[in-house]
């Protein structure tokens, strides 16, 4: 019987498909990433949100300040009523008006109100030349007949004008939620941008350096993490006035300073290792073993917490404009929405839960890619 078995050249490229395949840097890094679960669901979440915020006002056709005072507070879930000739519904607005609603949801005119009868606490409306009356009592509901006071029937239906509904302005909450996460995203971006050139850049030459370089900007690193947030935000805005280039400045200016600790402690391992002192033998400048050795040795660490840094800081956007020291009006952002919703909690609790759902499904996605690069860029978890 011929073997089956071939015998392996032994060479080291041989031994090398024995123990694996060869996977470069980066490619090792995707490798880990993606086999898991949770950083990939954080990454199509990022990028999911991303289209959302910069590409969904383009279909909505609405501003985030165009207002419509006619349609305020209503609901994505509409309690509507059917129209005396069933052709197709009413519904009943917070301030007591009835918009006519088709039948696949959207919403239509409103009613032209004919008189007003205080006696049984109703007001009598012309629909298609009947006449129907709505009863404003403790349960407002429509009467078909306002003589035998037939109550009309009620479905729920889905908001096809207004698919999350309107605010307290008459202000479509899609439109407002879709350029408020575009305003938190920027302000998150823009600050980690900063946060890691000026951290890297002063944590980078303080560890190198060390001695009294190090003690002297260390110190000046505590004191501006002594300094509370608000307190520094406020200060910027006073001086620069209120608007998201105050918030970018003020996140920006505050938030570098974990980065600056980060990259010190990662230079401080490093510099005394054999490749920087092999550089140092052939003559490298103090810059090009900084930038072209130490610091793409800790960028696994440095990415890191980018990622933990950019969830804070919209988080710290969000709860800036629930405030009331955020962007001002009209302009949209998450926390400006929760803001503007807690007036309506009771009786529109939508408002609010839209804009906090939406930051908590950033601040998750953000932190588990956070982990997953963690987790890939280890060196000890490699398999």
């Amino acid at each position: 019987m011929d073997s089956k078995w071939e015998v392996l050249e032994q060479s080291n490229e041989a031994r090398e498909k024995i123990w694996g395949r060869n996977r470069s840097f980066a490619g090792d890094v995707w490798f880990r990433f993606h086999r898991k679960p949770t950083a990939i669901a954080g990454f199509v979440i990022i990028m999911l949100l991303m289209l959302f915020a910069f590409l969904g006002p383009l279909f909505t056709g609405r501003s985030y300040s165009e207002q419509n005072l006619g349609l305020v507070n209503v609901s994505p879930m509409m309690r509507v009523f059917e129209t005396p000739d069933q052709s197709g519904y009413l519904y009943i607005t917070q301030n007591l008006k009835l918009l006519s609603v088709n039948k696949d949801g959207s919403l239509g005119e409103q009613l032209g109100k004919l008189r007003e009868d205080s006696a049984r606490q109703m007001s009598i409306y012309n629909c298609g030349g009947a006449e129907i009356a709505l009863y404003y009592g403790k349960t407002p509901y429509l009467v078909i007949d306002p003589d035998t006071l037939v109550i009309a029937k009620a479905r729920t239906l889905w908001n096809r004008s207004y698919l999350f509904g309107t605010d307290a302005l008459g202000r479509d909450i899609l439109t407002r939620l879709m350029y408020g996460t575009r305003v938190s995203l920027l302000v998150a971006f823009v600050a980690a941008g900063v946060n890691l050139i000026l951290g890297i850049v002063y944590g980078g030459i303080s560890g190198y350096f060390g001695g009294q370089v190090d003690m002297a900007m260390m110190r000046v690193v505590d004191i501006i993490s002594t300094i509370p947030l608000t307190l520094y935000v406020i200060l910027i805005m006073v001086l620069m006035g209120a608007g998201l280039q105050s918030i970018m400045v003020a996140l920006g200016t505050t938030y570098w300073v974990d980065m600056a600790r980060v990259v010190r402690g990662q230079v401080l391992s490093l510099k005394q290792q054999e490749f920087v002192l092999a550089a140092k033998t052939i003559g490298s400048s103090a810059k090009t073993i900084l930038l072209a050795h130490l610091i793409p040795n800790a960028m696994g660490s440095i990415l890191v917490t980018v990622t933990m840094l950019i969830p804070s800081a919209i988080f710290m956007e969000a709860f800036l404009g629930f405030l009331g020291i955020g962007l001002q009006p009209p302009l949209a952002s998450l926390g400006t929405m929760c803001n503007d919703a807690t007036e309506n909690l009771r009786t529109c609790p939508y408002q609010l839960f839209i804009p906090a759902l939406v930051i908590v499904l950033i601040m998750f996605a953000f932190n588990f890619v956070g982990d997953g690069l963690r987790d890939a860029l280890d060196p000890k978890l490699r398999k």
